[in-house]
């Protein structure tokens, strides 16, 4: 049978998931300091922020490398609505090998940097290179380490702005959870998001935590082998991060896909056999839930509908469905729910981990995947600086 709660965390010590354990329990308590941290913090923020934002040709780029890319994927859409502009997320790892194409246009740009350590290669690599290609760059950077070389780098220059996570945001273990969430939260209240809107995700949150948490840990089934996470918008960059979280937890062991609910269709449905569980994230936009819920319905007739599970505001799906539902939560957009939903993909990856007998805060003790990635070799642009010579 898969652990509860209070034996999970009577192991935890001797498996190797102290730090995982902790870094998804104390979310709630994190989010609020972000929460406070940002209010506290608005007009340094703003004074930033303001003379940029006053530029109709502003591009916006979010990036980050892993996790932190998902991060500006799910961000994106929600800043795009709120600003009423085009806001690109675009992976380091896309903007240091390809920066000709990436960074082409040379417009005014305000990169936006997420980075649990910002020590990982990439994350400078790529503000170096813009600061290269583009005549006008501003830099803000959003990362959990004060240590880290982006902090360093960036603090206290003049057309950077640095916004330093909580101390609990800056996860120890393997995988990136409370980190994700934090600078997830973060750049949607910087650009202006509600700061009230906090609150019931942390209400939402302390539930799965602490009673919810069997609920999800029972889904772990020794018989499955293969999960599957689907969104649409935001949430298919969700999906995507979930699916690392499986991976990275039971170091392989649990393979994982991902896609959009209406892209599964399109061939990646093959996955599907009679040893896969299928995690939904439903939109709580009303038109876009219509496509996630179809692929709920469609699913349930493909396998055994006990293992395609639909993760949504309470009310939006019948409780017979085998659903996760979340109180106070109607009407809150995606990329808000993706912190609570994401949550929920933390413990089934903690507890299909246990299940398969890896340490969640050190899957890879050979070293052959790293918790800041190593092996990255970096090459000089050349030419003229602009990507063009």
């Amino acid at each position: 049978m898969p652990e509860s709660r209070s034996v999970t965390t009577e192991r935890a010590e001797s498996e190797g998931s102290r730090f995982t354990i902790r870094e998804i329990s104390h979310q709630p308590e994190v989010w609020h300091q972000v929460a406070t941290g940002i209010a506290a913090d608005r007009s340094r923020i703003d004074e930033f922020l303001a003379p940029l934002l006053a530029r109709p040709d502003l591009r916006i780029v979010l990036t980050g490398a892993g996790t932190s890319a998902f991060v500006g994927g799910v961000a994106a859409p929600e800043l795009s609505r709120l600003l009423s502009r085009r806001i690109e997320a675009i992976a380091t790892t896309d903007l240091v090998s390809n920066p000709r194409e990436f960074l082409a246009e040379d417009v005014p740009t305000l990169l936006v940097s997420f980075a649990r350590s910002g020590n990982s290669p990439e994350s400078v690599a790529a503000t170096r290179l813009a600061d290269e290609c583009l005549s006008d760059v501003s830099h803000l950077i959003v990362t959990c380490d004060p240590a880290g070389q982006l902090n360093q780098e960036h603090r206290g220059l003049e057309h950077s702005c640095v916004l330093l996570m909580p101390a609990g945001a800056n996860d120890q273990g393997f995988a990136m959870t409370s980190s994700f969430t934090s600078m997830l939260l973060s750049v949607l209240l910087v650009f202006g998001g509600d700061v009230q809107t906090v609150e019931p995700l942390i209400r939402a949150a302390e539930g799965l935590v602490g009673p919810g948490w069997d609920a999800i840990a029972d889904l772990a089934a020794p018989d499955c082998d293969r999960v599957v996470y689907l969104g649409s918008g935001p949430l298919t960059a969700l999906a995507r991060e979930s699916a690392l979280k499986l991976l990275e937890l039971t170091a392989g062991r649990v393979v994982s896909h991902y896609d959009s609910s209406l892209g599964f269709r399109h061939g990646p449905k093959s996955v599907l056999n009679d040893r896969t569980l299928v995690v939904v994230f439903l939109s709580s936009d009303e038109y876009t839930r219509r496509y996630d819920l179809d692929i709920v319905a469609e699913l349930r007739d493909t396998i055994d509908p006990a293992r395609v599970v639909a993760v949504a505001p309470d009310g939006v799906v019948a409780q017979g469905d085998r659903p996760v539902t979340f109180d106070g939560l109607d009407g809150v957009n995606d990329a808000y729910l993706a912190s609570v939903y994401v949550v929920v993909a933390q413990i089934l990856a903690l507890s299909f981990a246990l299940r398969v007998g890896t340490t969640p805060d050190n899957p890879f003790p050979d070293g052959n995947v790293n918790r800041v990635v190593k092996g990255v070799r970096l090459y000089p642009l050349g030419g003229d600086g602009s990507g063009r010579g």
